[in-house]
């Protein structure tokens, strides 16, 4: 049997199915609130997804989602440029920021490793780590990686260049519970498990 959706609804209920956690059923639920109950605001988010995906792109540095070749955490001259949070997503970095007062810069991955996917330490933008470290600009790495198989694979990773630079590495440890995404544990937790981060250091065999 065919579809009872027009092809441009259709269209529309596969495009929001794009979205991380909507199923079918809720991309179904919100196309049909937007076409029969909001037109205005479907137009609205249309215009802000168009300008969006024309204007935002990754600060030069550190690879946060920003309009402008530098952040504003990257930009602002208050920040310590030594202290360096390794973070895999945008999200990651809001999240610290409103849950700790930390005072240094980031470095998005954007993922992690994962050489089953082909994903590898090129695909993360590593080497942008490894010019920082040459150059001698960092004191301490601080690993923000979610405590899942991948994350602690990268985190092991990062922590194995940073150790033939001579510069500390200290991870983020208590409450963030083992398999959960950074993104989604509390404020309170987060801070407590910024602040009680601890020397990292596995064995490096």
């Amino acid at each position: 049997m065919g579809s009872a959706f027009s092809p441009g609804l259709t269209e529309l209920i596969d495009s929001l199915r794009r979205l991380p956690g909507v199923g079918a059923r809720t991309a179904q639920r919100m196309a049909l609130h937007l076409m029969q109950r909001d037109r205005d605001g479907a137009r609205r988010l249309a215009a802000a997804l168009s300008n969006a995906a024309d204007r935002v792109g990754e600060c030069r540095d550190c690879g946060i989602l920003t309009e402008q070749q530098l952040c504003s955490i990257c930009s602002s001259p208050k920040r310590d440029r030594s202290l360096l949070c390794i973070v895999e997503s945008s999200a990651d970095v809001i999240a610290l920021e409103q849950a700790t007062d930390f005072s240094g810069v980031y470095l998005v991955l954007g993922g992690q490793l994962s050489p089953l996917d082909g994903i590898g330490p090129e695909e993360l933008g590593l080497d942008r780590l490894e010019q920082r470290l040459a150059a001698g600009q960092i004191s301490e790495i601080i690993l923000a990686t979610s405590p899942t198989v991948e994350g602690e694979a990268t985190a092991h990773y990062v922590r194995e260049m940073a150790c033939e630079y001579a510069v500390r590495t200290t991870r983020i440890a208590h409450g963030v519970p083992m398999g959960g995404a950074l993104e989604q544990v509390d404020q309170g937790t987060l801070s407590h498990a910024f602040l009680g981060r601890q020397e990292y250091g596995g064995s490096s065999q």
